[in-house]
């Protein structure tokens, strides 16, 4: 150890000296809760010594008390960004008073306040923590779980969290806190031991101490521990023990350090988690012995904690069932515990543990009960309590569930007794620090000895425990770690400050700028020409200090140490004086930096000097810190750190140089006598470790200097300058005879730090110069690293070396050079190590033979140090030899680990860092290569740096796998490769949902001067893509829009009066109205899901406008005039619609919450219509879900019908399938039905009951919930009540009830599980045919009992009611079951005595029942749609164009006629079901046929036989077939016909065919073209409900379908538009797809292509999609491994980013193709590179970097003269490498040709030179 402590001990200077005042300080005093600190509280000491005269003073001094200067405290951290990247700047949480301040630096600042917290009663403890937010509790997921980030307030009572997040925790303590500490798991707290806590008679088991909370919203549960006992079995069993006292807790190792205050000693426990084994232990105890009298303690222990909670915190306390601690009553019939039974007194315990035996087991600590509080250590404070809480157990605890305890701690070591421990040498710090070889040691300062101990550990190789060593002691008044170098600050008790590294001491501390403890100077500075920093400037912290005088008040000056004298640096010229201490303590170490509070009360904060600043330098000391013994090591890095930070020391610049010498001279080099370091210039004073005779200060120069000047470089730059010669100046004599006498007797000194290891060293620095070969950036750092090699191996004689430097740098090794001599008797200490080779390995020789076939010995390689010659040699390896194993092996062949002692752990865990993880999607060699290259960090800019020839192998991967990459590669793969359009679409799909590329960000203000119609906010850039040609979208949105007026245009007859007149146009202005009310529900429709709401302002909804202009004058015509009759109520469902409609076009993925739903109520009521359809639209788009329950409850106790309406359907649909309870319970008030029958008859509106009825379906859709089908099964039928409830409009509650059954059991056909005994089909056959009602079983036949006084049915069924809603039912529960029985029931009639029986619109339910039901068999043809027809109609049937009708008696053509449109358009209406959104066109040709024919009839002469109005609902319903088949598609004839009955306003056109007409267009148009339907059961159900084909007859009319059913459309919506996106201008662009369908039953597998943006089939269809080129790079979406990926892409706008291949053009600009580059190629190789003109580059590329080579390389200059040849080459480099998509392989081509044809001569030259 003597070595360590040098007599010419160096000095290390501290920079960045800064006054350290704590942030919080200042910021608190003028935080608004700063009343009740005073400011002389927190006022400094330093400040109080300034005040002026001396009572002042003493004034200041009597204000200022212990007391109070307690209440500020601080802490400092190490700066967490929010990423997670390292950042390096300070955090600081500042505690006074009530207030906690936290506060973050930046880059940009030092300190700003983050976040401020004020709480109610004074802050005992503030801490950061980190909770852990999993599932899983167990160790090993630790790492992956998610982690909330929280700073911690600990108050008397409660303590508050408080996460980054902004969630905000309260949890109250059941206990008095001492103390609490974080850990990796969460918090731990220390409970105060009170004075009164005696436990009344021997049973009573003490409490525990230690608590824990691993989560904010966590019970507080007991720590456990186990130890092992004194029969060698370990035991568990809760913390218990009184004397145990935490003092540091670290959580990476996770572990805790505690302090027995009876015994006085130091313990270590692991901290983790329970197993659950030992918790059951734990709570098993009291089932163990039985005994009354045991039950008894265990809950008198319960009463008692309980108690003491009482006395200790106001607050209840969540341990009021702890009975878990009957763990803890320990009978007498569990022998182990006889010798520890809790009645031994205190002293037997103390001295049986005090008896050198038990000394040996630590563990006697641990098992011993104090039970009394004599032991208290005498820092604690002693808590009050009340005195009732005296617990005399008379009350017993009802048994309850035990709190199961989370965290245990398990003993790792005790310290051993000494004798003379002293009492209170309790840790006051404790830290853990690593030396520089990576040792680590926990460091605890007991104070009271002025001791430092530090305990070196490690962990065992299996990584499971921490085994501790040896203890060592430094003395010590203060210490603290600096982690980012390694070491450790000591301030000793003389007051110096002394960094050591691990219990190695390093060297002093200069602080410029404080004064050394009282420095006199009798001579000068050591040296003049770098006077130290600081100490002649002006002294930055003079007014800090005060005067040296004013601040060296203490008149007992410390003794003079005179030992300690020669520690100074400057030995010859300064004396100390010693008197008082400087430095009192040391605090707050972060990184590098560190605080010194001075013993004037002032605070400077100071930063220790890191190891190495250049990337060369540390680099080569990682390499010989590697392979020396770790002692060596040490010294090694002791020595070049005091070198290297001395004061004044070197810059960048010249720290190789400083570090060579310094190197060499520890080999045992004299360096002042080699000729190439004696020049070395050293821009700063060199240490005295190196060269104490050059430190000699002399005034007047010497002949030195000037032989130094003629030495140096620059001298000889001068003397072979051109002028030199011209001038004739004659060169200067240095004077040779010097160099001469160094050569002759030049050695090595053997006895020196590492000559031993000399060839050792050498070979780990050539092994460094071969990494530093292959980063392309680093030539100068090889250049300076030859030189050294070199002299090394001339000195080992290792000719092939030298040989191997020469090749690579001839310029630079001369052959001849001096060398030194190493004794013949002393290269034999010289140990060359087993790894050492004669031959050098190159990595370039290595490479070379791989690629020419050759075997290779494996490449040898130091871990950690040379990772990219591991790379290249593994990756070559891969991909050209083709060895798939050689990455997934560990141990591989290609590569030799260099080490000189068994595997560290940290070793082993790089190696796993690179084992290659399988992807699924990797085929090739290639991709493999790709994909590993990635996983270890490999990225772009790295194969930058590569060598050209190494990187060619690379690259040829990268650029195969660049053609034809997977989808699903993560993020950074893609950008390897360099397919910007993948990664970003990988970056993309981990974003949240929020607003994508294409949202558009139009301000609504935008379109002030006209009126707001709902539609601004539609993306225009996407839908001009789509439909490019026309101008089809302004139209639509002028058909849609229904804020504006509308025309009325009325010719004013002469016989007509002015009054008629106006009368004539209100009621033109009515009809027109009716289309108006209709158009909200197509223009939600179109305005599907488009706009991302501002949460700070409200929805705008557009206005319902239901006024008109009259031409020529434009004056207004209003409906409120009273001249004519206008129905009542008649704008309340329109405004729902529009409500609706504008609540849809929030997107799905918007950020909304419940105050911003709540805050869109609107003020006036008669806007609740639109605000009740505003919350329906949130439902259905999945937001209300975010709504409160609460503000639920209080919208339906309103009773407002419309709200109740629209958040009854709107909860139930984002609901949809759930089964969710709470929703169950809000429909099941309004259904009478599922009340118990006793229960109290609410009077709920028949409409909401509808909307009730539902959302039952909607929630329990697909589920087959078998009480639910059973009543709505009994609903359809319901009978009317005997007071006229259930009177009127029983038809829409038949057909709810009967959607809702469908929806229950949808497509569960035959198979309903536990319902066969309900008959579900033959009850609805009979529903649907009629027939004597059943008695109904069950609970409700109480209600049902009287029938009604008004309607008479009888006990017949009545039909008209039944029907739809049992035929839709059988529709949907037998949905695409091809079942035929059940499909024959739905046949249509074919006698006429049937067809009389049934009501026509009933067969077109009935057909489309059927067809559903036999869902495969649709075939998109007419034929196949007319078969449906049954043959008596066909036959008889009149065609509608005929004049003469045919007579016949016994046919009644009327109903033929009728029934003949109806179930045509029932076959029709099936067949859009069939194919909705599949654009399918032949289905499209059969059903726009069906709907021209339609519109014929309507013309017809003879259309009176079947009457308008059946021909009215059946154009309109197949018209939204026609939509549903072409939705999303915009199709122009489909839009034809939509515009042309949107003009048919007077006849039979009522509001139910606007709607529909309108509706249709809408679904043309579905979210503007980028939603489609699909065809799942899902959406059939909800599209059955939609378009229910029978349509209300005014607007009011809910009498057979409840009118906002309509809106379930949405449910069937599916965003399907794929939307290409260029990834360089990130503008929506055209691309071509290459869809592939699956083969099914109907035709083969087969390609579409298609021109994106376009609208994709369903995906369920799809084997694969693909971008074909040639213009956009290829890319490959496979949906056979699963549709999620494309999903999430279609859910995010469809936004599939695409990138331009060079040289070609957008669809946009050159639709032909006819423009690119590639299509002006020539045949001829050399013309075409000469008609190349490097202006058209631009058209290939938008690189700036190839646009500028084009510019300044390419383009010819005035006089060309012999470059045009340079000029030529270059233009074909870039030609190739552009049009061969390359680029990246410029830099690779010209660095080709500078080695091939500019160097020969230089090359030829040099081999000449040296084979002379």
């Amino acid at each position: 150890m003597s070595n360590f402590y040098e007599e010419r001990a160096t000095m290390i200077a501290a920079g960045d000296l800064q006054e350290f005042v704590p942030f919080g300080r200042d910021h608190c005093k003028h935080h608004p809760n700063a009343l009740n600190l005073q400011l002389r509280q927190l006022q400094p000491a330093s400040e109080l010594w300034s005040s002026d005269g001396a009572a002042g003073l003493v004034g200041s001094l009597q204000e200022v008390t212990i007391h109070e200067k307690q209440k500020e405290s601080w802490q400092l951290r190490k700066g967490v960004s929010e990423i997670g990247e390292e950042v390096d700047y300070d955090e600081e949480l500042y505690m006074a008073g009530n207030m906690v301040i936290w506060s973050k630096g930046s880059k940009s600042q030092a300190l700003a306040v983050y976040k401020a917290f004020t709480v109610d009663s004074p802050v005992q403890q503030a801490l950061w923590c980190d909770f852990i937010i999993s599932q899983d509790k167990s160790d090993k997921d630790y790492s992956s779980d998610e982690v909330e980030r929280c700073i911690c307030i600990l108050q008397s009572s409660c303590i508050n969290m408080h996460s980054i997040e902004g969630k905000d925790y309260i949890a109250s303590l059941p206990f008095q806190v001492a103390n609490v500490w974080p850990t990796k798991y969460g918090l731990l707290f220390e409970r105060s031991s009170s004075s009164c806590e005696v436990p009344p008679g021997p049973p009573r088991e003490p409490l525990p101490t230690l608590f824990s909370m691993l989560h904010p919203l966590d019970e507080i549960t007991p720590l456990v521990c186990k130890s092992g006992s004194l029969f060698g079995s370990s035991r568990v069993q809760y913390v218990v023990d009184h004397a145990m006292k935490i003092v540091f807790l670290h959580t990476d190792p996770s572990i805790v350090m505690t302090y027995d205050t009876v015994q006085g000693l130091h313990s270590v426990w692991a901290l983790r988690r329970v197993k659950t084994e030992e918790g059951n232990v734990v709570l098993k105890f009291s089932e163990q012995g039985g005994t009354p009298q045991n039950v008894a303690t265990s809950s008198s222990l319960t009463a008692h904690l309980r108690s003491l909670s009482k006395g200790d915190s106001p607050v209840a306390s969540p341990f009021q069932n702890y009975s878990s601690i009957h763990s803890q009553s320990r009978s007498a019939s569990s022998p182990s515990l006889h010798s520890r039974s809790p009645s031994i007194s205190n002293m037997a315990a103390l001295s049986r543990a005090h008896s050198p035996a038990l000394g040996v087991y630590s563990f006697s600590g641990v098992q011993r009960f104090n039970l009394s509080s004599h032991n208290q250590s005498p820092k604690r404070h002693s808590f009050s309590h009340s005195p009732s809480s005296n617990s005399n157990g008379s009350f017993l605890a009802p048994e309850t569930e035990p709190i199961v305890p989370e965290l245990c701690i398990d003993h790792l070591w005790t310290e051993t007794i000494t004798r003379l421990r002293k009492k209170n040498s309790q840790a006051s710090k404790v830290f853990i620090t690593s030396d520089l070889c990576g040792q680590k040691f926990l460091c605890y300062l007991v104070e009271s000895e002025l001791q430092l101990r530090c305990v070196k550990f490690q962990e065992s190789n299996d990584k499971t425990q921490l085994i501790f060593g040896s203890v060592t002691n430094i003395q010590a008044k203060d210490a603290a770690p600096v982690e980012k170098i390694d070491t450790m600050l000591v301030l000793e008790s003389s007051g110096n400050l002394v960094l050591y590294t691990g219990v190695v001491r390093v060297g002093k501390v200069f602080i410029p700028g404080l004064p050394a403890p009282s420095l006199t100077m009798s001579n000068t500075m050591p040296r003049p020409s770098t006077p130290l920093d600081g100490v002649t400037t002006a002294n930055p912290l003079s007014k800090l200090l005060g005067s040296l005088d004013e601040v060296l008040v203490s008149p007992v000056p410390e003794l003079r140490d005179s030992s300690k004298l020669h520690d100074s640096l400057y030995t010859e010229d300064c004396t100390f004086q010693q008197l008082g201490t400087y430095i009192h303590s040391i605090r707050d170490p972060v990184r590098n930096r560190v605080t010194l509070e001075l013993s004037n009360g002032s605070m400077v904060r100071i930063t220790i000097p890191e190891i190495a600043t250049s990337e060369l330098v540390q680099t080569c000391l990682q390499a010989i810190k590697f392979i020396l013994p770790k002692e060596i090591a040490v010294q090694m890095l002791v020595k070049w750190y005091s070198v290297h930070s001395a004061p004044g020391g070197p810059s960048d610049h010249s720290e190789w140089n400083l570090f060579v010498t310094c190197l060499m001279n520890m080999m045992g080099y004299n360096t002042d006598r080699l000729a190439w370091t004696r020049n070395f210039d050293f821009e700063g004073s060199l240490s005295p470790v190196i060269a104490p005779k050059k430190a000699r200060p002399s005034e007047t120069g010497s002949d030195d200097d000037w032989e130094y000047l003629l030495n140096s470089d620059y001298h000889q730059n001068v003397e072979s300058h051109l002028l030199n010669r011209s001038l004739c100046l004659s060169p200067l004599e240095v004077s040779q005879m010097k160099d001469e006498d160094f050569s002759q007797n030049l050695s090595l000194d053997s006895s020196t730090l590492l000559f031993t290891h000399i060839p050792a060293i050498f070979f780990v620095l050539h092994l460094v110069y071969e990494e530093l070969k292959l980063n392309t950036l680093m030539g100068e750092g090889v250049r300076s690293l030859v030189e050294l090699l070199v002299q090394l191996a001339r000195d080992l004689k290792l000719e092939p070396y030298i040989d191997h430097y020469y090749r690579d740098y001839p310029t630079l090794v001369r052959t001849t050079g001096q060398v030194c001599a190493i004794d013949q008797g002393q290269t034999g200490s010289m140990q060359y190590p087993p790894f050492f080779t004669p031959e050098p390995p190159s990595v370039y020789q290595w490479v070379s033979s791989c690629l020419k076939g050759e075997g290779v010995p494996p490449y040898p390689y130091l871990p950690g140090i040379c990772e990219r010659g591991r790379l290249v040699v593994l990756s070559i390896a891969l991909y050209i030899l083709g060895d798939e194993s050689s990455l997934s092996d560990e141990s591989s062949q290609y590569l030799s680990r260099i080490s000189i002692a068994p595997l560290k752990p940290q070793a082993e865990q790089e190696e796993s860092r690179f084992s290659f993880r399988h992807s699924a999607s990797v085929s090739s060699l290639g991709e493999r290569l790709v994909v590993w290259m990635t996983n270890v960090g490999f990225t772009l800019r790295d194969l930058e740096t590569l060598p050209f020839g190494i990187a060619l192998p690379i690259r040829d991967a990268i650029y195969h796998c660049r053609e034809q990459p997977a989808s699903d590669w993560p993020e950074a793969v893609c950008l390897l490769i360099g397919r910007q359009d993948l990664s970003k679409q990988a970056c993309e799909g981990n974003l949240p949902k929020g607003k994508s590329v294409l949202s558009s960000d139009v301000p609504s203000g935008t379109e002030t001067e006209e009126e707001d119609d709902g539609m601004n906010d539609m993306n225009q850039e996407v839908m001009s893509l789509i439909w490019s040609e026309d101008l089809r979208v302004q139209d639509v949105r002028r058909l849609l829009q229904s804020a504006h007026p509308v025309r009325v245009n009325v010719v004013q007859y002469p016989e007509l009066s002015d009054h008629e007149f106006i009368e004539e146009k209100e009621n033109r202005l009515l009809q027109l109205c009716q289309r108006t009310m209709a158009l909200p529900v197509g223009r939600g429709m179109f305005t599907l899901f488009s706009y991302h709401p501002v949460p700070t302002e409200p929805l705008p909804i557009p206005k319902l406008n239901l006024t008109g202009r009259a031409p020529p004058r434009n004056t207004t015509v209003d409906l409120n005039s009273g001249n004519i009759d206008v129905p009542p109520n008649m704008t309340s469902w329109a405004s729902f619609h529009n409500g609706v409609a504008a609540g849809l076009k929030i997107a799905p993925a918007s950020q909304i919450d419940s105050a911003w739903i709540v805050y869109n109520k609107p003020k006036h009521a008669e806007l609740a219509n639109e605000y009740a359809g505003f919350l329906m639209a949130l439902g259905l788009n999945g937001h209300l879900t975010k709504l409160a329950t609460l503000n639920i409850h209080d919208y339906l106790t309103k009773g407002h019908e419309m709200t109740s309406i629209g958040l009854l359907l709107g909860v139930a649909a984002a609901k949809l399938g759930t089964m969710d309870m709470s929703v169950t319970r809000l429909l099941s008030i309004h259904i009478p039905a599922l009340l118990p029958p006793t229960s109290t008859e609410l009077d709920v509106p028949h409409n909401v009951q509808v909307a009730a009825v539902v959302g039952i379906g909607l929630v329990y859709q697909g589920t087959a919930h078998r009480h639910t089908a059973e009543v709505l099964l009994a609903e359809i039928g319901r009978p009317p009540g005997p007071e006229m409830e259930y009177c009127t409009d029983r038809e829409s509650y038949s057909l709810a009830a009967g959607l809702a059954l469908g929806m229950v059991c949808l497509g569960h056909g035959s198979n309903l599980i536990g319902m066969s005994d309900l008959n579900v089909p033959e009850q609805l056959y009979q529903y649907m045919v009629g027939g004597h009602r059943r008695f109904q079983a069950g609970m409700h036949r109480e209600k049902h009992k009287s029938p009604s006084y008004q309607i008479k049915e009888g006990d017949t069924i009545n039909v008209d009611v039944t029907c739809p809603g049992a035929t839709l039912a059988l529709a949907m529960i037998y949905l695409k079951t091809n079942n035929r029985p059940i499909a024959d029931w739905l046949r249509a009639p074919d006698t006429m005595y049937l067809l009389d029986f049934v009501k026509p619109e009933f067969l077109l339910l009935r057909t489309l029942a059927r067809c559903l039901i036999l869902w495969d068999d649709i075939l998109p043809n007419s034929k196949w749609v007319d078969s449906n027809v049954p043959q008596i109609i066909r036959e008889n049937s009149i065609s509608l164009s005929e004049i003469e009708l045919p007579c016949s008696e016994d046919l009644n053509l009327e109903t033929l006629s009728q029934a003949h449109v109806y179930i045509i358009a029932g076959a029709c209406l099936s067949l859009g079901f069939r194919f909705a959104g599949s654009e399918n066109l032949s289905a499209f040709n059969c059903l726009h046929k069906f709907a021209k024919d339609f519109m014929t009839y309507l013309s017809a002469p003879n259309a009176s036989v079947t009457g308008p109005y059946n021909l009215e609902t059946c154009l309109s319903v197949v018209l939204l077939s026609l939509a549903m088949v072409m939705a999303g598609s915009g199709n122009l004839k489909v839009l034809q016909l939509c515009r042309f009955l949107h003009m048919k306003t007077g006849g039979e056109m009522n509001y139910g065919f606007h709607l529909a007409h309108h509706m249709a267009l809408g679904l043309l148009f579905l979210g503007g073209g980028r939603y489609s339907l699909s065809t799942s059961n899902s959406s059939i159900a909800a599209l059955l409900c939609a378009l229910y084909p029978h349509f209300p007859a005014h607007s009011t009319d809910n009498r057979y379908h409840l009118q906002a059913l309509r809106h379930l459309y949405v449910l069937a919506a599916e965003p399907r538009l794929l939307v290409p996106v260029d990834v360089d201008t990130n503008m929506p662009c055209y691309a071509l797809l290459e869809v592939t369908y699956k083969g099914t039953q109907w035709y083969e597998q087969t390609k579409e292509e298609l021109m994106a943006p376009t609208l994709l089939p369903e995906l369920h269809l799809l084997k694969q999609i693909k971008v074909k080129g040639p213009r956009y790079w290829e890319l490959l979406i496979d949906l056979s491994k699963g549709t999620q990926h494309l999903k999430s892409i279609l859910s995010k706008d469809g936004v599939l980013y695409v990138k331009l291949r060079a040289g070609q053009l957008s669809y946009k600009e050159d639709p032909m193709g006819w423009q690119s580059l590639l299509a002006q190629t020539v045949a001829n190789r050399n013309s075409e590179a000469r008609a190349f003109k490097p202006e058209t580059i631009s058209t290939f590329t938008s690189d700036p970097a190839l646009l500028s080579f084009a510019e300044y390389f390419c383009k010819p200059t005035v006089n060309v003269g012999q470059k045009q040849e340079l000029l030529d080459l270059f233009s074909s480099v870039l030609y190739e490498c552009v049009t061969q998509e390359t680029p990246e392989m410029l830099p690779a081509y010209i660095a080709m040709d500078q080695v091939w044809f500019r160097k020969p001569i230089l090359i030829l030259m040099s081999i000449i030179l040296y084979f002379k």
